[in-house]
């Protein structure tokens, strides 16, 4: 059974009612009955029993999160999600090294031991541990000094950060969260096209992927550095497509 998101957003949130200026839209979206006038909801269509909760010009009508608004404000949230589960994972890593940089000689003393176990293991499947790129970098790691790993960790918390403040702005769509994001983001592609080139996974490519559709897709679509008409444009669409997408789900043709 298909889910009405919009009728069950009303039920929890109550209906949002509006009185346009325009006589063409507001005969379309009032009716009179026995009990008297009723007014289309902006979010769901129903009609909604009662004076309307607001009137004036259609472009000030109030903008609820149905249609295409509540497409972007899923994809917002979806990349919301993936900033948050980012953010807490480098959070993690950071504590990893800060802990790590203290207790760096017992470390390597436990990795060296487990290391002479488990090479006969791999060793039986064909595969060299002392030629692995993975037991290499973390050989590498032990030789770090203790005030660089404390740097790291100070960097990688400072990244998470930006994450994670990223992933609230984007959840509820606030503009500036929308700038951060294609700054922050670009800012690393560079990088991750340089891993590429070292080597290549396919955990790699997918982030790579994900990360250019999602700058494209927010500076194009929240028309964010001037794009498409800039910030003004921005306002005039959302605040105008409200009322129309109404229209659209009742089957009217504006």
């Amino acid at each position: 059974m298909k889910i009405d998101w919009d009728r069950r957003t009303c039920a929890r949130k109550g209906h949002v009612t509006y009185a346009p200026d325009d006589p063409r839209l507001r005969v379309r979206l009032h009716a009179e009955t026995a009990l008297g006038e009723v007014w289309r909801c902006l979010r769901c269509g129903d009609f909604v029993l009662g004076e309307p909760h607001g009137s004036g010009p259609a472009a000030d009508a109030p903008l609820v999160p149905r249609g295409k608004v509540l497409r972007d404000l899923f994809i917002l949230r979806f990349l919301a999600i993936e900033r948050a589960v980012r953010g807490v994972f480098i959070v993690l890593v950071a504590v990893a090294v800060w802990k790590f940089s203290n207790s760096q000689d017992a470390v390597r003393r436990l990795f060296n031991e487990n290391l002479d176990v488990f090479r006969p293991v791999f060793r039986h499947f064909h595969y060299d541990l002392d030629h692995s790129p993975v037991v290499g970098s973390i050989q590498k790691a032990f030789g770090y000094k203790h005030s660089t790993l404390l740097l790291v960790a100070a960097v990688l918390l400072a990244y998470a950060l930006v994450e994670l403040v990223e992933a609230v702005g984007l959840w509820y769509a606030k503009r500036w969260a929308e700038y951060l994001t294609v700054v922050a983001t670009a800012a690393f592609l560079p990088l991750e096209i340089y891993e590429l080139t070292e080597h290549v996974s396919w955990l790699k490519i997918a982030t790579l992927v994900l990360n250019i559709l999602a700058v494209l897709y927010i500076a194009l679509a929240k028309r964010l550095f001037g794009l498409r008409g800039g910030r003004r444009a921005f306002d005039e669409e959302r605040h105008s497509a409200s009322l129309l997408e109404v229209e659209e789900s009742a089957g009217v043709k504006v």
